[in-house]
């Protein structure tokens, strides 16, 4: 059977298509994939009597040369037409690429760890860390020194090549080991870095007790001990010497030292002020504990027995800190472990705390940076909400104009209406669009402009909130709230057994975005990946509520906190 020559009209533009009449409608649609780049399954084709569907018979159609077709839909991930035209970018498969080249592709499943005995503790610690991104720059600008003559055996990791150089330098070995990791998807082996641990740190070299292998260790120790270690040597040169660790990963407290004796008061004795650097806040556990928020309230709170020179004996203090300085990048510890006298081995508290995606930290700083983060902390969730009104106006208005462009089409193929139904159409139409139009000109386009108007001036006098101390402290966090980045955890009864894994968000893919400076924006999906050893799943967010405890099963043990990014004045203003 001859095909048959029709118009389809899309978006303003006709498109002369053959129509074949021995075909179905799935392969007409496919026809106009390739005229449109409008997929199959985002197409609505209106046709005399109704809706094109993919098993329709197309002979049933009975259509006549030149008959017109309305075509509505847009290609997946744009709003108008795609653009066919050659990419930016030659091509380049997966099959063609070489293993380092697939491991660093968009997307691409990162690589995992082997367990060589009793060693998930390292890799779950060493997964968490190598997810911040400042981190792996430090270290790849990381060369050891050599003693006075500028050479050595560290310098053979300078060369990738590891071995003895490595072994005496912790920060070279973890720089080496990120390295490797990146240039591949497969479960690697991190063996020239745990020597290397065992070497600085001979604990981790424990024998387990049954004489078979290495003992299980605690992720919250080697974490502590590798966190301590690169504070030591991995210095930012850029900023005169500064530890890496000291200006992304270390916040500070101030402290009060006072004594409960009401005598020691009496007798003149001062409360003691200090100031200290931490690099974890401890979330402690106990019976009333529900929440992340009572623990690490708890833990700014300790009793301590010394010696009081006033009373001239052993007395109750009670420390009391706040946060004075707030990092970038703020580490959680559950404190679930607890030595058991009965048992002679690290106990685990099972109870249930739950932990926030997006942590609030003012509550736990003092008055004076209380007073600098909540008018930036306050003003940014001001302009989230009116940025959620303005996308929800911009769905609505979409949705509008999706109605109309039907309304339309069903007009233009109702042609064998009479001139009665016709009419009736025409005025039921007239008065929907009345109706329509007035609803858009109270609620779409001015509310939308005038939103936006008001984010462009929330933002701009968000700038002038930020205190100019922290803003030239590019280590710390303006605002006090911290999005969930990384998840250590535990299964098992005890630290000395058990198994330990890790979740770490991934990072969204580049999309083009002209609104924001350098025309790329991350796109996050929301999900995470797991890492178990040498083993990586993808994994969703609702998984991660589930790590709050509660028994045996997998609970957190180490959060990664990350400062949230403060939204900007290039953002949605043009």
């Amino acid at each position: 059977m001859a095909t048959i020559p029709v118009i389809v009209k899309h978006q303003g533009k006709r498109h002369q298509v053959d129509l074949d009449p021995t075909s179905n409608g799935e392969t007409f649609k496919y026809q106009l994939y390739s005229l449109t780049g409008v997929e199959p399954e985002r197409q609505k084709i209106l046709v005399k009597g109704g809706q094109l569907k993919d098993d329709t018979d197309l002979s049933t159609l009975n259509a006549k040369p030149g008959q017109t077709f309305i075509m509505m839909g847009t290609p997946s991930g744009a709003e108008g037409a795609a653009d066919l035209g050659r990419p930016k970018e030659a091509v380049k498969f997966l099959e063609d690429m070489t293993e380092a080249e697939a491991a660093k592709a968009e997307g691409a499943t990162p690589a995992g760890l082997q367990n060589l005995g009793n060693t998930c503790y390292l890799n779950s610690t060493l997964q968490t860390l190598r997810s911040i991104p400042e981190l792996q720059e430090e270290l790849q600008r990381y060369r050891p020194s050599g003693g006075p003559s500028g050479t050595g055996l560290a310098d053979l990791s300078n060369f990738g090549l590891g071995g003895l150089g490595a072994s005496m330098d912790l920060t070279a070995s973890l720089r080496d080991l990120y390295k490797q990791m990146s240039e591949t998807q497969e479960g690697f082996p991190p063996l020239m870095f745990l020597n290397a641990l065992r070497n600085v740190y001979p604990q981790f070299a424990q024998k387990a007790k049954n004489g078979h292998g290495y003992a299980q260790q605690d992720a919250e120790e080697a974490w502590s001990q590798i966190v301590s270690l690169l504070r030591e040597r991995l210095k930012i040169k850029d900023d005169g010497e500064v530890s890496f660790i000291d200006k992304y990963l270390a916040g500070q407290f101030e402290s009060v030292l006072e004594c409960d004796d009401p005598a020691a008061k009496e007798a003149g004795e001062e409360p003691v002020r200090s100031s200290d650097v931490f690099l974890k806040l401890n979330c402690h556990i106990g019976k009333e504990t529900n929440h992340l928020r009572d623990g690490i309230n708890a833990g700014l709170e300790e009793k301590i027995e010394k010696h009081s020179p006033t009373l001239g004996r052993d007395a109750v203090y009670t420390k009391r800190s706040r946060i004075a300085r707030l990092p970038k990048y703020l580490t959680v510890h559950f404190v679930r472990f607890f030595w058991k006298r009965e048992t002679q081995k690290k106990a685990k508290i099972m109870r249930k705390v739950t932990f926030p995606a997006e942590l609030d930290a003012v509550e736990f700083c003092t008055d004076e940076l209380k007073n600098k983060l909540i008018p930036v902390r306050d003003k940014v969730r001001e302009i989230r909400k009116d940025e959620q009104d303005v996308e929800r106006a911009r769905k609505r208005q979409k949705m509008h104009h999706q109605r109309e462009e039907e309304r339309k089409a069903e007009a233009e193929s109702a042609v064998s209406l009479e001139p009665m139904q016709k009419k009736v159409a025409e005025e039921q139409k007239q008065k929907d669009g009345d109706t329509a139009m007035t609803e858009v000109s109270k609620s779409d386009a001015d509310i939308e402009a005038e939103r936006t108007a008001s984010i462009l001036a929330a933002k701009k006098e968000l700038s002038k909130l930020i205190d100019p101390n922290l803003a030239s402290d590019d280590g710390s966090n303006n605002s006090g709230l911290y999005e969930l980045r990384g998840v250590i955890t535990h299964q098992g009864a005890s630290a000395d057994s058990g198994h330990y894994t890790a979740y770490v968000k991934k990072q969204g893919r580049l999309v083009d975005d002209p609104n924001v400076p350098g025309g790329k924006k991350r796109e996050e999906d929301g999900k995470w990946w797991w890492f178990n050893d040498e083993r990586v799943t993808e994994v969703d967010a609702e998984k991660i509520e589930t790590l709050a405890g509660g028994g045996e099963s997998h609970s957190a043990l180490i959060l990664l906190y990350r400062a949230i990014d403060l939204p900007t004045l290039e953002e949605g203003t043009q």
